[in-house]
């Protein structure tokens, strides 16, 4: 048996603690669930940290404001976001999605991000929600890089390379496994001039490229 939600998320304090259940609440578990809430702070968060970026980079062009605003925002950082504040075991859900592990999948867990950001701006109007996203993106706007920020992985290590005068990588794919409509990849990325071979697996072989990529970026900037 689940237990009710407490009334606070990251110090904020909420006056209205039903809507702090909603926004912890899956469609699984019951009507009065989170997507509005979702869909409303999708858009404050998106709002809070254009202005911050905006506001700490006053010289840097619109495409690579985009870019870092994109990187921040995605799901992949709201769902480490939902891990460092301790969302998943605090989520409302069905039986069905509680059996199948649904408090730790990545979408649900960045959907939770956006909708207590939701809940909060109803709570305590736009001055709150914007103190309570720059507080859980504090470490994320002061790490942001913004020469990669929103690059893909190929993209990156392309530009590594261009950059050192050496020829575009290589990629090869070396396996696939599974039935067609539901094949796996894996791609070799090679750089020989460097003497670097790294290997990536995914769903498509963009998903592979775009993890072999990453490998042999990460090996070739650490260097």
């Amino acid at each position: 048996m689940q237990q009710s939600p407490v009334v606070e998320v990251a110090g904020y304090r909420f006056a209205s603690p039903p809507l702090l259940r909603q926004a912890l609440t899956h469609r699984s578990h019951s009507a009065d669930h989170n997507e509005r809430l979702e869909f409303l702070g999708d858009a404050v968060l998106n709002c809070v940290i254009a202005a911050e970026l905006y506001r700490l980079y006053p010289a840097t062009a619109e495409g690579d404001l985009s870019r870092a605003r994109a990187s921040l925002v995605n799901g992949h950082n709201l769902c480490a976001l939902a891990n460092e504040l301790g969302i998943g075991p605090r989520l409302l859900l069905g039986e069905g999605e509680i059996r199948s592990g649904g408090a730790q999948r990545p979408s649900m867990l960045a959907n939770a991000v956006e909708a207590i950001i939701g809940a909060v701006y109803l709570d305590g109007g736009f001055g709150a929600a914007q103190s309570f996203t720059l507080q859980i993106f504090y470490d994320s706007l002061k790490n942001i890089d913004l020469r990669v920020a929103g690059k893909d992985a190929k993209t990156l290590l392309q530009e590594l390379l261009q950059a050192r005068h050496l020829p575009v990588p290589r990629y090869v794919v070396i396996a696939t496994a599974g039935e067609a409509h539901e094949q796996s990849f894996k791609v070799e990325c090679s750089v020989p001039e460097m003497n670097i071979k790294t290997q990536g697996d995914g769903a498509s072989r963009r998903v592979a490229e775009q993890m072999a990529a990453r490998h042999a970026y990460d090996l070739i900037a650490g260097a």
